[in-house]
């Protein structure tokens, strides 16, 4: 039985295998899905920049701009969600492309049902956070607002990845505890915890530095060893 994809959701591939790219768009187009293709990194990053679609997969190896450093720039301008595509699967490829910002990784070769499955759950996510919106809260000198996915300082706004706000956002709702690595990786990176990816590491490093960057220092990440990462209150 087929899921049912979100309405009309638009998604923007660019692969340069035209093989693949063929069959990727007939299989989103029978779930329900409109695509649009792309062959050349260049050409992605400018239509990715230029109109509004619900989520861009992208391959790492392209021709024109390579998908990490198209995720990059794209990342300055547009928060659409991103899934890389890449063969090459290797940890240090996917602790760079979540650290450019990206929202899911799918090492190649990967099955068309696989894929459908990171798109829906990805959509589900969005559109879940979408209603969820709420205006600013404040605490304790760090306001958080969860229809930008970013949290303020003093006016400052620490400019965070959606993955690194919400580590940054369970942490905070259970200060002083300790979370441990699986836990974190399903309720803020929506994935399994495999035990040599690092991405998580990656993000809470991003999120220290970027909450040191706009001189919050009321509490901070700490790592327990062995076990996950706790949020602890500094004592003036």
């Amino acid at each position: 039985m087929m899921a049912h994809s979100p309405v009309s959701a638009r998604i923007l591939a660019v692969e340069d295998d035209p093989l693949l790219a063929g069959h990727l768009q007939a299989d989103l187009m029978r779930r329900g899905y409109e695509v649009t293709l792309s062959h050349d990194g260049s050409e992605g990053l400018s239509l990715a920049e230029r109109e509004d679609f619900d989520l861009v997969l992208m391959d790492i190896m392209l021709p024109g701009t390579n998908g990490l450093e198209a995720l990059q720039r794209l990342r300055q301008r547009r928060r659409v969600p991103v899934l890389l595509m890449s063969a090459l699967g290797d940890e240090q490829n996917r602790i760079a492309g979540f650290s450019q910002g990206a929202d899911d990784y799918l090492p190649k070769p990967f099955s068309l049902g696989e894929l459908s499955v990171r798109i829906e759950a990805i959509l589900r996510r969005v559109a879940y956070e979408r209603h969820e919106q709420q205006a600013p809260r404040s605490d304790e000198g760090l306001s958080f607002d969860e229809g930008r996915s970013d949290v303020s300082h003093a006016g400052q706004w620490a400019g965070l990845t959606p993955s690194e706000y919400r580590v940054l956002e369970l942490l905070w709702r259970n200060r002083e505890e300790v979370l441990s690595k699986p836990f974190l990786y399903q309720q803020a990176l929506r994935r399994a915890y495999a035990q040599h990816d690092r991405s998580l590491d990656m993000h809470v490093s991003h999120v220290r530095r970027k909450l040191q960057a706009i001189g919050y220092a009321d509490a901070r990440v700490d790592t327990a060893w062995g076990k996950g990462y706790v949020m602890v209150q500094v004592s003036p």
